[in-house]
């Protein structure tokens, strides 16, 4: 068994647990190549299927290359799609791009609260009806406790202080101070009936390992992710006026692999155009303390 494949098996194993151990589960789609490698993952250990919804938080300053993609991957797949957003701060104009707030308050209303309150289910969530192709508002408004997120130890400092399973309070708040010990890949999958999960299955993964099961799998991306004749290429997505591409001739897969190999961004953060993540020392972790994804 090769790197890749232990790496497959572990991710393929805490599906499964998480699938056995909880209820009201869900997974969050960003649309992004990690969240991506997680939907293909989540299909090998459920043999095709996804039993679970994937939520995607729609902040309206997406890339439109990003919710197409989106839309077209749930339709071939037949994917439960739903998706949420703050109606409220697009439509009082309570964004950054507006000039009315900073970014990180532009994260914290659009993604933040927009995700709090989409689990919750007392905001309106929408979700895709495959007989029409379209979204529909959502009947059920049960909550989902258990979420399933793409993140990754090495994208940056505040993800690599999570755990497999990883416990929030009712309103979605993460004390990073107090988190189950797992060791010798022991996971603690008993909790407190109520309480919050987030389950990490790619938490072991690093940017390399990504592309290269993209690779091995053959999986498809956003085109974003490649030079496409101006020298530049996004090595993470987000919000438009937010992110920025980083400067790369990588026009495939395999070029995108060999830039990483090759040391070229050794010294650059994965994350270097999130501009929000510049806003302030620990922007990233005080969202994500607050629930950010």
């Amino acid at each position: 068994m090769d790197h890749l494949e232990k790496l497959e098996a572990k991710s393929v194993y805490i599906f499964r647990e998480a699938y056995k151990e909880f209820k009201n589960l869900c997974m969050l789609w960003s649309v992004g190549k990690d969240s991506t490698v997680l939907l293909w993952l989540a299909r090998k250990a459920f043999f095709g299927h996804v039993p679970f919804p994937l939520v995607h938080i729609d902040t309206s300053y997406k890339i439109p290359e990003m919710i197409e993609y989106r839309d077209n991957l749930a339709r071939k797949f037949k994917l439960n799609m739903v998706y949420g957003q703050n109606t409220e701060a697009l439509k009082n104009k309570q964004t950054y791009p507006l000039g009315t707030t900073s970014r990180i308050a532009c994260c914290k209303a659009l993604k933040t609260e927009a995700l709090k309150h989409t689990l919750a289910g007392d905001w309106t969530r929408y979700r895709m009806n495959h007989s029409t192709g379209e979204y529909e508002e959502d009947t059920n408004k049960e909550p989902y406790t258990g979420v399933i997120a793409g993140v990754r130890a090495d994208e940056e400092g505040s993800r690599s202080k999570e755990r497999y399973f990883s416990p929030r309070d009712r309103e979605n708040e993460w004390d990073v101070a107090d988190q189950p010990p797992e060791l010798w890949n022991q996971f603690k999958t008993d909790f407190a009936p109520g309480t919050h999960l987030r389950i990490h299955p790619l938490l072991d993964w690093t940017e390399l390992n990504i592309w290269e099961y993209i690779e091995r799998e053959n999986i498809p991306t956003v085109s974003l992710y490649f030079n496409q004749g101006n020298g530049t290429r996004y090595r993470s997505l987000g919000c438009g006026p937010c992110t920025a591409p980083v400067k790369s001739e990588a026009r495939t897969v395999k070029e995108i692999i060999e830039e990483l190999r090759s040391g070229k961004f050794s010294n650059i953060a994965e994350r270097s155009g999130r501009e929000q993540d510049k806003e302030d020392g620990g922007g990233l972790e005080t969202l994500r303390r607050d629930g950010y994804m």
